[in-house]
């Protein structure tokens, strides 16, 4: 499936907010303006502020805190994508040279607390005191998110529980948010916004699943990312983590063996993602994913029909289905 089959209903709502979001990125200041015109050229394709424009349409109109909307959270998504690559030391960005690997860190990491301002400022100027205090509880997720992974990772002992606790932080919690946002642009109907804040939560974890899959079973011509990156990286997902749950102390021992050594990870990467497969990880973490995604559609199941609602639905269609 083709995104653009996805993006049909809101084609022109989405050709404005790129335009209004171009606007909002330009900076007098002449170094600041070149970073984020490249930010630009780094775009995957734009799920949050997809999913802002898609709840409203669902539920209502486009108007606009709509594009306010869609256009906070694009900034926050960039400024999120640009700390993360410092963090992870990434060289490439969808297929181009990282801001870090261009810049340095320094400038990297003002450019995303520069990017979060304007979002924030841009809410507090036409006073969209719902949306900020959404997007700021994303940002509070996220944050405490991404800390519980770094200390379990540590000390190896991550959980499903864990895991689902993670993601749901780190990648659902702003799609929630987008979906919540874009749909109390358009009514007021609390039980409404909820459900397609429900919608985005769920549609968010079986995206990160689908993603952690990739990394077992993807084409890295199509996906960009090497065989057994995360692995290497030291990044415990699903499968692995359903693998290790099915097995003896000595091979449990063995694999942990592994990931705690650099030098381990970067030579038998191979032996993990064996290891996984054997142990039927990635059947396991595939019907995980499946049960996320119907729960997502029968959160918009009571919605009326229209083309917005459909095109949330060939959405999660479209996360089970991707390649990359």
């Amino acid at each position: 499936m083709d995104i653009k089959e996805v993006t049909a209903s809101v084609s022109e709502e989405l050709k404005l907010f790129q335009e209004r979001y171009k606007t909002v990125l330009h900076s007098s200041n002449s170094l600041v303006d070149k970073v984020t015109r490249y930010v630009l050229k780094q775009q995957g394709k734009q799920i949050r502020p997809l999913l802002v424009l898609l709840s409203a349409k669902a539920v209502g109109q486009v108007g606009e805190v709509t594009y306010r909307g869609a256009i906070m959270v694009e900034l926050l998504h960039s400024a999120t994508l640009i700390h993360d690559d410092v963090v992870d030391g990434a060289e490439m960005r969808r297929g181009i040279p990282s801001i870090n690997a261009l810049w340095k860190n320094k400038i990297s990491v003002l450019i995303g607390d520069y990017l979060l301002s304007k979002g924030l400022l841009y809410s507090l100027e036409n006073s969209d005191y719902r949306s900020l205090h959404l997007v700021s509880d994303a940002v509070r997720r996220m944050s405490e998110a991404e800390i519980l992974q770094i200390q379990k990772t540590r000390s190896l002992d991550i959980t499903e529980e864990d895991y689902v606790g993670v993601i749901a932080g780190k990648t659902g919690s702003l799609i929630a948010t987008s979906c919540a946002i874009g749909a109390a642009s358009a009514t007021s109907s609390e039980e409404q916004i909820a459900s397609l804040k429900s919608y985005g939560e769920f549609l968010g974890l079986a995206f990160q699943i689908r993603d952690d899959l990739l990394d077992y079973t993807g084409d890295s011509r199509k996906t960009g990312k090497q065989l057994g990156i995360d692995i290497k990286d030291r990044k415990i997902t699903l499968p692995l983590i359903h693998a290790l749950k099915h097995s003896g102390k000595t091979e449990q021992q063995k694999i942990k063996s592994i990931l705690k050594s650099s030098k381990k990870r970067a030579v038998k990467s191979a032996e993990v993602i064996e290891f996984v497969r054997g142990k039927g990880g990635l059947e396991y973490a595939a019907e995980v994913a499946e049960g996320f995604a119907s729960r997502a559609l029968e959160s918009i199941a009571p919605f009326p029909e229209s083309d917005a609602k459909q095109s949330l639905r060939l959405l999660v269609d479209f996360v089970m289905k991707r390649q990359h």
